[in-house]
Formats: structure tokens, sequence, C-alpha cells
């Protein structure tokens, strides 16, 4: 039986357009909610340390009010590492972190930041919080995830997306081909594997076929649809798509 691709949704666009007229709306906890009875399997949120879109608050409202797991996305410092721990999410996703960037742009360097990284990993482990690192699609940064004890990696699937957009076709095929071999071998050597950054309707299909990729993460493609056809509606055309490339049966 084919193993059905979980969809974890990506919240943090919903607070960007709340933050910017200051106000309570629109709530970032409502569209967690609308995302998880349109059939998400998950809820992403990054508190970044400049607080410039999801808030301490939202954090603390989707622990208390999903039913699904929530996925903290969370640079590896002592602050963040402390939040996680008081909140303590469902899943926390080490990512990189720099205050000038529109958005997360590339992937952590485990093996770089080993020894930065280690506690922070450690400590997670310890509180039952399943440890992801977002990292590129690449064997030595894979090998040093597995060395750190993070039991999930999730792949960074934006230079694919972006040869996509553009358009090259050669690129997007040999980007293609890179997520392919990091995937099997991070399956091969025991870590499970998720993928994100930069997936839309147009992209989604390739990536959802690599059978040992667990769970997508996608958020600011569905927010901006959304503005089009609903979150339901987003979220639906997202699964449908994926469920196709995998082979498998869409849930009832």
């Amino acid at each position: 039986m084919t193993m059905r691709l979980r969809l974890g949704v990506n919240i943090d666009h919903v607070a960007t357009v709340r933050n910017a007229r200051g106000g309570p709306h629109p709530d970032p906890l409502r569209a967690a909610l609308a995302a998880e009875a349109a059939g998400a399997d998950g809820i992403t949120a990054h508190l970044r340390e400049d607080r410039r879109h999801i808030r301490d608050e939202d954090i603390a409202a989707l622990k208390q009010k999903l039913a699904i797991p929530l996925n903290l996305e969370m640079a590896a410092t002592p602050e963040m590492r402390d939040i996680a721990l008081r909140t303590r999410p469902h899943a926390a996703c080490l990512v990189p972190e720099r205050r000038e960037e529109r958005t997360t742009e590339g992937g952590l360097d485990a093996e770089g930041g080993f020894t930065s990284l280690q506690p922070i990993v450690e400590a997670l482990y310890e509180a039952d919080i399943r440890v992801s690192l977002f990292i590129e699609p690449d064997v030595r940064q894979i090998d040093a995830a597995r060395a750190l004890g993070a039991p999930v990696v999730e792949l960074h699937t934006g230079a694919y997306c972006e040869a996509a957009l553009e358009g090259n076709e050669q690129a997007r095929a040999a980007q293609l081909e890179r997520v392919r071999e990091a995937v099997r071998h991070a399956a091969h050597i025991g870590l499970e594997v998720h993928a994100g950054h930069g997936l839309t309707y147009d992209t989604v299909a390739d990536i959802a076929r690599i059978s040992e990729i667990r769970e997508l993460n996608i958020g600011h493609f569905l927010i901006g649809e959304a503005i089009f056809v609903g979150l339901e509606g987003a979220i639906a055309g997202m699964r449908r798509l994926m469920d196709a490339a995998r082979g498998a049966t869409p849930a009832a």
C-alpha cells in the first residue's frame, strides 16, 4: 500500500498580513483551524527572533486549540529553545535565520554548526519534541543531522522550485535529481524525510512522487492561492495533486 504523504500548512504569512496593519485581523489561529478542517495534517509556524509575523501569543493559542500537530520552526538559540520547552509543540524544526532575509534562504549548516546545534537538539529531544533540521539536499548535511541525533530532516526544495519558475528545464531536472539522491541517502541511514520551500501546484508533483518523503510543508503559495479560492480550496487542490502523484487514495 502506498504511504499517504502528509501535508503541513505554514500560516506565517497570515500573520504577515495581520501585522501590516497592526490589528488583530486576519487571525493566524483562525487560519490554522480552517486548514485543520480542510484536511491539513499539521500546522507550521515560525517564531522569528524579531517577531515579524508569528508572535509568542500565537504559538500559545495554536498549542492550546489545535487537534493536529504543531510544528514550531525556530532558530537554534537559547531563547527559542526555552520557548519550545515551555510550549511543548509536537515538533520543532531548526532553521537558519537572518534578520535581513524576507524568508528562510537556504538550509541550516548542520555540519559547520555542529557544536552549537548539539545542545539544542539534545534538549528538545529529551523533552519528547520531535526534532527536524531544515537543510540543503546535501549528503554531508544529512550525515551531520544524523550525527546530531535529529530523527527528521526537512530538505530545502528552493533551488528546484526556482529553476522551475525560471523555466530552466535542465536545471530543474538536475535539482530534482539532487533532491532524489539526498532523500534516498537520508532514508537509507534511518532518517524520516520531509521537504518544503517554494512548492506550488506546478512543482509539487515531482517531489510528491519521491516515495521516501513522508511530509511536505507548504505555506506561502497556499496562503496566496487562498485569496482567490479560499484556504479550503487551496489545500484541497494541493492535496489532490499530492495524492495523484503518490498514487494514493484520497482520504474520505
